[in-house]
């Protein structure tokens, strides 16, 4: 070769590269557009606001004291920080304009709140209040409560259902599942709040994450406490014409299942087996246990990818995150990116709107690790606050 021409061809192909990677990896967006992802820091009182399109810090911005969860709004530009409070204080709801990143609004609640749900149309947010055996209802638009549901000892999740008809809440120290009605709590037309708890199913020790499923049939609830998920037949004309909600079966899994992902299409369910460092896959509509897989230590998290094909899994007690081929039943062997190593902890993932990107929390190593899931590898890390604990992606445009 000519060495006069070696130095431009070299930097030609490193362009060339750099190009590929960025179409496949960083799409190119309008310039209108915004992508932010917000990360609680339990310890530092803040939220971590990563700019996803340009994959920077944008700012670390404080909230109320000890947030603990946090959610997008599916219809406005705004995100929404569960602070948990002092041991015996009342807890607050922070509000996020993501147009600008401030704090528009902050909605007292009751005490120790630790999960949000929202409901379909992002106007009513529904808040688990575990040191005060109750449910927040908001008017996210008014920013204010209007209802209390009552809900058994120390309530630690609540799910609305996709039509907003179904409220089912996890009790964890009582070990029991409440299903209400909410319309009960705040429709004036059909209030009565003494009939509107249409049950209470007991024997799910430290009941911990729900999902209902997408036709609106079923739900699980992890028995984190147990080895066992409990599966809830709900009362559904369209699906099970005049039957009430019922306890449909209890399911073996593995021990300590503290939370469940569940596949977009909601053909499959995936249980995160904390103290078996294993995941159980369950067949939604027979509530068949199909296996359980040997994953990494202390899995307290998972997410399937949009196309339904791979599973990505946080191993607390460790480094890294694993990889579950699906449709293949196994899990992807190290040489095909299998296993990613990340920060320390990593206890809460989150997509980018892409799909392109994976962001992994690392609770203990306090920062975010970027992977690029095309080539499944680690493309940076991004310190946050102190003790991470949840994260949440809002995408936008601005007008």
């Amino acid at each position: 070769m000519n060495l006069r021409h070696a130095k431009p061809l070299a930097f030609t192909l490193l362009a060339l590269t750099l190009s590929a990677c960025r179409s496949r990896d960083f799409p190119q967006y309008p310039p209108n557009y915004r992508e932010y992802a917000y990360v609680t820091n339990g310890d530092s009182g803040t939220v971590t606001v990563l700019d996803v399109v340009n994959v920077r810090l944008d700012r670390e911005l404080p909230v109320g004291r000890n947030p603990v969860a946090v959610t997008a709004s599916p219809t406005r530009n705004e995100v929404y920080v569960v602070n948990s409070g002092a041991e015996n204080a009342e807890g607050s709801i922070s509000v996020i304009n993501a147009e600008n990143n401030t704090v528009a609004a902050t909605i007292p609640v009751h005490r120790r709140p630790v999960s949000i749900d929202l409901d379909a149309e992002g106007t009513l947010a529904y808040v688990a209040n575990s040191g005060s055996n109750s449910i927040s209802v908001l008017d996210l638009k008014a920013r204010r409560e209007i209802a209390q549901i009552g809900a058994g000892e120390e309530p630690v999740a609540a799910r609305i259902a996709p039509d907003g008809k179904t409220l089912v809440v996890a009790n964890r120290r009582a070990n029991s599942v409440s299903i209400v009605d909410p319309a009960g709590f705040i429709d004036p037309a059909r209030r009565n709040p003494a009939q509107s708890v249409r049950a209470v199913f007991e024997g799910c020790p430290g009941p911990s994450d729900i999902v209902i499923l997408p036709d609106l049939s079923k739900a699980f609830v992890a028995c984190a406490a147990g080895h066992q998920l409990m599966v809830i037949a709900l009362a559904n004309p369209k699906v099970h014409p005049g039957q009430p909600d019922r306890l449909e079966s209890f399911l073996d899994v593995g021990r300590a299942p503290v939370q469940l992902a569940l596949k977009p299409d909601g053909g499959e369910l995936f249980v995160s087996n904390s103290l078996s460092n294993s995941i159980s896959e369950i067949y939604a509509s027979t509530d068949e246990v199909a296996g359980a897989t040997m994953i990494g230590e202390d899995p307290v998290r998972g997410l399937v990818s949009s196309d339904n094909s791979l599973l990505y899994i946080a191993n607390f007690h460790s480094q890294y995150v694993t990889i579950y081929a699906i449709d293949e039943g196994k899990r992807l062997p190290v040489r095909q990116g299998g296993s990613i190593r990340v920060g320390d902890g990593p206890s809460a993932l989150a997509f980018s709107s892409s799909g392109l990107l994976l962001f992994v929390v690392d609770a203990r190593s306090s920062d975010i690790a970027v992977v690029r899931t095309a080539s499944r590898s680690l493309f940076t890390i991004i310190p946050t606050g102190r003790a991470p604990n949840a994260i949440a992606v809002k995408a936008f445009k601005l007008p």
